[in-house]
């Protein structure tokens, strides 16, 4: 049967009401519609819509009453229909006197879990014997108890037998419990056997023909939930991203103009001192914009600075004693870090009216790698970098400054170890103590600008600058516990657990 319509049942119940002695309906699973009790959890919610249509009206009230009622599981269901495992070995079996049956042959005929499992009861309920190397029958007729227990169940939701037999076959996992949800009726205060339609609108025209004297109105349900508000929501990499803005406000830093995602190799190499051969200028490390192809330079004077230090040294160095090509250089590229924001900025404070002047500066914003995507790396991410430059400054400083900015994210253990930049000497990776994973993880690389990228710049002498870089994906993916980047970011996003993402307090460190 197909269930039946709220709208069609409340007719029904307010009849059941009129015709009621005490004018009840007991338990509403009795109630029969088309010959057929309402007896099944959806047939209930449907009579649970009726209900709540008639209490609005005040015509019902009712209670709900909460029962546990008992289901087969697949197993038992099993059970129900072709009879117990023993049962169904006993029956495979031959009388007494016959030729026994083996294992193997029970396992072809029942299958595996039948035969050890009927085997093990049937022996416990002397239904059968041992033979030789096989078993036969030892009673005539035994009677398939869990079957018929199984059949009342299924039909009941129960057992006559109490919670012990329910137990039992509970232990056995043939039922489960399910809860059981119906309602017991009685009649309201504005009771009558027409449903009447109530206005939910008072309108002009009601007022003007005086007919709102008349009309019956739904009563206002102030207790109803209200329409759930859409908004927006921070994602997850812009609340660290916040974070860790206010940790550099709070140090002093300013922040650096982050919106040319666009840049010239020059920028993002040469001024850099990157050897225009070095590896990641190659085509299958960055991505290189297609139209236009040439950038402009800067400044000329300041170009040929930089291309004497590459090729022939200066300031110290020897340079790298390759040709510097100018078509190299007025490449046109995605930026693959925001270190070239950096030495932008660093070329303007050396070269501002007044001259130079000490500054504290940091950036988070996009850059661009040309990389294959998995687990945690993208093609495109996040780079946190802070950069220092005074004169004097040196490593002590540098070390004293990740250890106060890293402390307030919560890293407070925290190690260095040597590493190699193209434009930084001396150089450094940082590793953190990760409680959650129990080892060090690297967070961080950090180092002290060659003065082959400095001096050019016009940068007085003994002014030097610190910068460490780090991704932003990586402490965001740890703090909210985020085990693949691509649903961190991109297609693969779920915009709901975005909604529902905590806010984040990194001096609480990660867990």
């Amino acid at each position: 049967m197909s269930l039946p319509n709220p709208e069609a049942l409340q007719p029904l119940i307010l009849s059941l009401l009129a015709s009621s002695s005490d004018g009840t309906i007991p338990d509403t699973r009795k109630i029969e519609y088309n010959g057929v009790d309402l007896f099944t959890s959806d047939e209930q919610a449907v009579v649970r819509a009726a209900l709540d249509s008639l209490a609005s009206k005040e015509m019902v009230t009712y209670t709900q009453i909460t029962s546990t009622a008992f289901v087969l599981t697949p197993e038992g269901l099993e059970i129900a229909e072709k009879g117990s495992h023993e049962y169904r070995l006993w029956t495979a079996l031959p009388p007494k006197g016959g030729e026994p049956i083996g294992v193997p042959e029970l396992k072809k005929l029942l299958g595996d879990e039948t035969a050890k499992i009927g085997q093990m009861r049937a022996f416990k309920n002397k239904w059968i014997s041992k033979e030789g190397a096989g078993f036969v029958r030892a009673v005539d007729a035994p009677q398939d108890e869990t079957a018929e227990q199984l059949r009342e169940v299924r039909s009941t939701e129960g057992h006559s037998g109490g919670d012990a037999v329910l137990k039992e076959l509970q232990k056995r996992k043939l039922v489960q419990p399910r809860k059981n949800i119906h309602y017991s009726v009685a009649k309201g205060p504005q009771f009558a056997l027409e449903v009447k339609t109530l206005e939910t609108d008072l309108t002009e025209e009601m007022i003007a023909s005086g007919a709102w004297k008349d009309a019956a109105f739904k009563q206002y349900n102030f207790a109803a939930a209200g329409q759930p508000t859409e908004g927006g929501a921070l994602h997850p990499l812009l609340k660290v991203r916040e974070e860790m803005r206010q940790i550099f406000f709070d140090m002093g830093f300013t922040e650096m103009p982050t919106n040319r995602f666009v840049e010239s190799a020059f920028w993002n190499f040469d001024a850099m001192f990157v050897p225009q051969q070095h590896p990641a200028r190659e085509l299958q490390d960055t991505f290189y914009v297609k139209d236009p192809v040439q950038a402009k330079i800067p400044d000329e004077e300041y170009y040929e600075r930089v291309r004497d230090i590459h090729e022939s040294g200066g300031h110290g160095s020897i340079g790298y004693r390759a040709p510097f090509s100018r078509e190299e250089s007025e490449k046109l590229l995605l930026r693959t870090h925001t270190t070239a924001i950096s030495t932008d900025m660093l070329y303007k404070i050396a070269n501002q009216p007044g001259g130079f002047k000490p500054a504290k500066m940091f950036s988070i914003d996009r850059v661009f790698r040309n990389e294959a995507t998995d687990a945690t790396h993208l093609a495109e991410f996040h780079q946190v970098e802070g950069v220092v430059a005074d004169y004097d400054i040196t490593l002590g400083n540098l070390i004293a400054f990740m250890e106060e900015f890293f402390g307030r994210t919560g890293n407070t253990k925290l190690r260095f170890k040597p590493a190699y930049n193209p434009y930084t000497e001396p150089s450094m990776e940082v590793f953190s103590w990760h409680e959650g994973l129990g080892k060090w993880i690297e967070i961080a690389n950090s180092g002290i600008f060659r003065p082959e990228m400095l001096e050019p710049m016009g940068l007085p002498k003994g002014v030097r600058v610190l910068g460490w870089g780090m991704s932003l994906e990586r402490p965001t993916m740890i703090k909210y516990k985020i085990s693949d980047i691509r649903t961190l970011v991109g297609h693969k996003t779920d915009l709901d657990s975005v909604k529902k993402r905590a806010a984040v307090r990194l001096e609480k460190g990660d867990d």
